[in-house]
Protein backbone atom coordinates (compact mmCIF):
# COMPACT_ATOMS: atom_id res chain seq x y z
CA UNK A 1 0.00 0.00 0.00
CA UNK A 2 1.43 3.41 -0.36
CA UNK A 3 0.07 6.89 -0.12
CA UNK A 4 0.33 9.71 -3.01
CA UNK A 5 0.23 13.31 -2.34
CA UNK A 6 -0.22 16.44 -4.66
CA UNK A 7 3.29 18.66 -4.74
CA UNK A 8 2.61 21.83 -3.73
CA UNK A 9 0.42 23.97 -5.82
CA UNK A 10 3.18 26.43 -6.53
CA UNK A 11 6.07 23.59 -7.62
CA UNK A 12 2.94 22.35 -10.17
CA UNK A 13 1.89 25.77 -11.21
CA UNK A 14 5.64 26.44 -11.96
CA UNK A 15 6.10 22.80 -14.39
CA UNK A 16 3.08 24.42 -16.25
CA UNK A 17 4.12 28.27 -16.26
CA UNK A 18 3.77 29.28 -19.84
CA UNK A 19 3.30 25.91 -21.31
CA UNK A 20 0.45 23.42 -22.39
CA UNK A 21 0.13 20.15 -19.97
CA UNK A 22 -1.58 17.25 -21.29
CA UNK A 23 -2.63 15.78 -17.44
CA UNK A 24 -2.87 11.67 -16.65
CA UNK A 25 -4.77 10.80 -13.62
CA UNK A 26 -4.62 7.01 -12.15
CA UNK A 27 -7.08 6.14 -10.12
CA UNK A 28 -5.25 2.61 -8.68
CA UNK A 29 -2.96 2.51 -5.86
CA UNK A 30 -3.39 6.22 -4.88
CA UNK A 31 -6.86 5.59 -4.00
CA UNK A 32 -6.16 4.35 -0.78
CA UNK A 33 -4.88 8.18 0.41
CA UNK A 34 -5.10 11.24 -2.10
CA UNK A 35 -6.54 14.14 -1.93
CA UNK A 36 -9.16 13.98 -5.16
CA UNK A 37 -11.04 17.10 -4.73
CA UNK A 38 -8.33 18.88 -4.16
CA UNK A 39 -6.70 17.80 -7.56
CA UNK A 40 -9.94 17.93 -9.30
CA UNK A 41 -9.86 21.99 -8.69
CA UNK A 42 -6.25 22.72 -9.66
CA UNK A 43 -6.59 20.69 -13.06
CA UNK A 44 -9.93 22.42 -13.32
CA UNK A 45 -7.81 25.70 -12.50
CA UNK A 46 -5.10 24.94 -15.09
CA UNK A 47 -7.53 24.51 -17.37
CA UNK A 48 -9.50 27.47 -16.87
CA UNK A 49 -6.20 29.42 -17.53
CA UNK A 50 -5.81 27.96 -20.91
CA UNK A 51 -2.60 25.72 -19.76
CA UNK A 52 -4.56 21.94 -20.52
CA UNK A 53 -4.70 20.52 -23.79
CA UNK A 54 -6.63 17.44 -22.31
CA UNK A 55 -7.26 15.47 -19.35
CA UNK A 56 -6.79 11.41 -19.39
CA UNK A 57 -8.02 9.31 -16.22
CA UNK A 58 -7.07 5.31 -15.81
CA UNK A 59 -6.60 2.68 -13.58
CA UNK A 60 -3.11 1.33 -12.81
CA UNK A 61 -1.65 3.40 -14.96
CA UNK A 62 1.73 0.61 -15.20
CA UNK A 63 -0.60 -1.14 -17.63
CA UNK A 64 1.65 0.35 -20.92
CA UNK A 65 -0.44 -1.74 -23.42
CA UNK A 66 -3.61 -1.46 -22.21
CA UNK A 67 -3.32 2.30 -22.01
CA UNK A 68 -1.29 2.84 -25.26
CA UNK A 69 -4.41 1.75 -26.81
CA UNK A 70 -6.48 4.42 -25.22
CA UNK A 71 -4.35 7.13 -25.20
CA UNK A 72 -4.91 7.17 -29.12
CA UNK A 73 -7.72 8.92 -29.02
CA UNK A 74 -5.66 11.43 -27.40
CA UNK A 75 -3.19 12.04 -29.89
CA UNK A 76 -3.94 15.52 -31.13
CA UNK A 77 -4.01 16.51 -27.19
CA UNK A 78 -0.52 15.19 -26.74
CA UNK A 79 1.26 16.43 -29.72
CA UNK A 80 0.07 19.76 -28.64
CA UNK A 81 0.78 19.76 -25.19
CA UNK A 82 4.60 20.53 -24.05
CA UNK A 83 4.37 18.25 -21.55
CA UNK A 84 2.81 15.33 -19.86
CA UNK A 85 1.70 16.17 -16.27
CA UNK A 86 1.09 12.40 -14.31
CA UNK A 87 -0.71 11.90 -10.84
CA UNK A 88 0.47 8.67 -9.84
CA UNK A 89 2.97 6.99 -7.99
CA UNK A 90 6.27 6.85 -9.52
CA UNK A 91 5.88 3.62 -11.30
CA UNK A 92 3.10 5.26 -13.43
CA UNK A 93 5.66 8.60 -14.18
CA UNK A 94 8.37 6.53 -15.39
CA UNK A 95 5.61 4.06 -17.09
CA UNK A 96 4.45 7.11 -19.08
CA UNK A 97 7.91 8.84 -19.76
CA UNK A 98 9.05 5.38 -21.27
CA UNK A 99 6.04 5.21 -23.36
CA UNK A 100 6.42 9.16 -24.57
CA UNK A 101 10.35 9.14 -24.88
CA UNK A 102 10.49 12.57 -26.78
CA UNK A 103 7.96 14.65 -24.24
CA UNK A 104 8.97 16.05 -20.65
CA UNK A 105 7.19 13.80 -18.59
CA UNK A 106 6.82 15.85 -14.84
CA UNK A 107 5.46 14.02 -11.56
CA UNK A 108 3.14 15.76 -9.36
CA UNK A 109 2.68 13.45 -6.83
CA UNK A 110 5.01 12.54 -3.92
CA UNK A 111 4.86 9.48 -3.02
CA UNK A 112 5.01 7.59 0.77
CA UNK A 113 5.43 3.67 1.93
CA UNK A 114 1.98 2.83 4.07
CA UNK A 115 2.28 -0.87 5.71
CA UNK A 116 0.75 -3.49 4.22
CA UNK A 117 0.35 -5.15 0.73
CA UNK A 118 2.37 -3.68 -2.20
CA UNK A 119 1.14 -3.21 -5.38
CA UNK A 120 1.86 -5.69 -8.20
CA UNK A 121 3.11 -4.48 -11.44
CA UNK A 122 4.91 -6.51 -14.22
CA UNK A 123 7.29 -4.08 -15.46
CA UNK A 124 10.54 -3.42 -14.37
CA UNK A 125 10.29 0.13 -13.16
CA UNK A 126 10.42 0.55 -9.37
CA UNK A 127 9.24 3.43 -6.71
CA UNK A 128 11.36 3.57 -3.42
CA UNK A 129 8.12 5.79 -2.06
CA UNK A 130 10.78 8.56 -1.00
CA UNK A 131 8.13 11.39 -0.23
CA UNK A 132 10.41 13.43 -2.40
CA UNK A 133 10.03 12.62 -6.29
CA UNK A 134 13.13 13.68 -8.45
CA UNK A 135 11.35 12.89 -11.73
CA UNK A 136 10.70 15.86 -12.82
CA UNK A 137 14.61 16.94 -12.49
CA UNK A 138 15.82 13.68 -13.93
CA UNK A 139 13.58 13.28 -17.35
CA UNK A 140 11.70 10.88 -15.31
CA UNK A 141 14.32 8.30 -14.70
CA UNK A 142 14.35 7.88 -11.39
CA UNK A 143 17.87 8.63 -9.98
CA UNK A 144 17.12 6.24 -6.65
CA UNK A 145 16.05 3.10 -8.15
CA UNK A 146 17.99 3.41 -11.34
CA UNK A 147 21.60 4.00 -9.44
CA UNK A 148 22.95 1.46 -7.33
CA UNK A 149 24.02 4.36 -5.09
CA UNK A 150 20.79 5.82 -5.50
CA UNK A 151 22.73 9.04 -5.91
CA UNK A 152 20.50 12.12 -6.87
CA UNK A 153 22.86 14.99 -7.85
CA UNK A 154 24.71 12.95 -10.90
CA UNK A 155 27.15 10.44 -11.72
CA UNK A 156 29.22 9.39 -9.09
CA UNK A 157 32.65 8.79 -12.12
CA UNK A 158 33.03 5.21 -11.44
CA UNK A 159 31.04 3.55 -14.04
CA UNK A 160 32.77 1.97 -17.03
CA UNK A 161 31.64 1.55 -20.52
CA UNK A 162 28.02 2.97 -19.68
CA UNK A 163 27.59 0.17 -16.86
CA UNK A 164 27.82 0.70 -13.16
CA UNK A 165 30.78 0.14 -10.78
CA UNK A 166 28.25 -1.62 -8.25
CA UNK A 167 26.47 -4.24 -10.82
CA UNK A 168 28.57 -4.80 -14.12
CA UNK A 169 25.60 -6.02 -15.58
CA UNK A 170 23.08 -2.61 -15.07
CA UNK A 171 23.20 0.53 -17.14
CA UNK A 172 24.53 3.53 -15.52
CA UNK A 173 21.31 5.03 -14.36
CA UNK A 174 22.71 8.51 -14.50
CA UNK A 175 24.19 7.94 -18.14
CA UNK A 176 20.29 7.11 -19.35
CA UNK A 177 19.43 10.51 -17.28
CA UNK A 178 21.76 12.06 -19.18
CA UNK A 179 20.51 11.16 -22.76
CA UNK A 180 16.83 11.13 -22.03
CA UNK A 181 17.01 14.88 -20.48
CA UNK A 182 19.18 15.51 -23.77
CA UNK A 183 16.40 13.85 -26.30
CA UNK A 184 14.02 16.36 -24.53
CA UNK A 185 16.30 19.52 -24.69
CA UNK A 186 16.04 19.54 -20.98
CA UNK A 187 19.80 19.31 -20.65
CA UNK A 188 19.61 22.53 -18.70
CA UNK A 189 18.39 20.67 -15.63
CA UNK A 190 21.86 19.72 -14.78
CA UNK A 191 22.49 23.11 -14.03
CA UNK A 192 20.08 23.33 -10.87
CA UNK A 193 21.56 23.70 -7.61
CA UNK A 194 22.59 20.79 -6.24
CA UNK A 195 19.69 18.74 -4.89
CA UNK A 196 19.89 17.74 -1.03
CA UNK A 197 17.89 14.55 -0.28
CA UNK A 198 15.44 14.82 2.90
CA UNK A 199 16.33 11.52 4.38
CA UNK A 200 13.44 12.25 6.56
CA UNK A 201 10.44 11.14 4.47
CA UNK A 202 12.50 8.02 3.85
CA UNK A 203 10.78 5.03 4.92
CA UNK A 204 14.18 2.56 4.59
CA UNK A 205 15.87 5.13 7.59
CA UNK A 206 13.41 4.87 10.21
Amino acid sequence: MLITELKSKETICSLVAGKKAFIINCHGCKEIHFPEEEAKALQKELADAGNVTGIFTTDYICNPENNELRLEHYKDAIDEADLILVLSCGVGVQTIAEMFEDKMVCAACDTYPLPGFQGVTPLEYDCKQCGECYLNLTGGICPITACSKSLVNGQCGGSKDGNCEVDPNMECGWERIYRRLKQIGRLDVLKCPTQIRNYATDDEVK
